[in-house]
């Protein structure tokens, strides 16, 4: 009988990327999140946010803004437009956003961070 070790599948919103994934792989076949610290001012609503690696939009008003193209944290889009949320739902016991950019209409979901406005939040899936 033999023994397998099964390798636990990569989370990208949480496990840094592998230091391989970079080595010959083009853009389209990396998933991994590129961890980015970064403080901005939110341009909807003007608060001052402060990045944690992981942030990618207003944990107050939840707008973003379209900086990534393929991969969370890759800041590969030309486009700058403002991220809109369409909806927010609750899934396995966590909120997700829904976004779609006002600029190109790119759409993609996120998750909820945990300094996300809750009743923001609420309010939303309330639409």
């Amino acid at each position: 009988m033999r023994n397998f070790k099964s390798k636990p599948t990569p989370n990208p919103y949480l496990d840094p990327p592998s230091p391989s994934a970079s080595d010959g792989l083009s853009k389209g076949d990396r998933r991994n999140f590129i961890r980015k610290k970064e403080d901005f001012v939110c341009e909807n609503c003007g608060y001052k946010v402060v990045g944690n690696g992981y942030t990618d939009h207003c944990p107050k008003c939840l707008w973003g803004k379209h900086v990534d193209e393929e991969i969370p944290g890759d800041r590969a889009s030309d486009c700058g437009g403002l991220m809109k949320i369409v909806e927010v739902t609750y899934l396995s016991g966590k909120f997700k956003i829904h976004y779609r950019c006002s600029k190109c209409r790119h759409e993609f979901w996120v998750g909820a961070a945990e300094d996300d406005n809750r009743e923001e939040l609420i309010e939303l899936m309330r639409k």
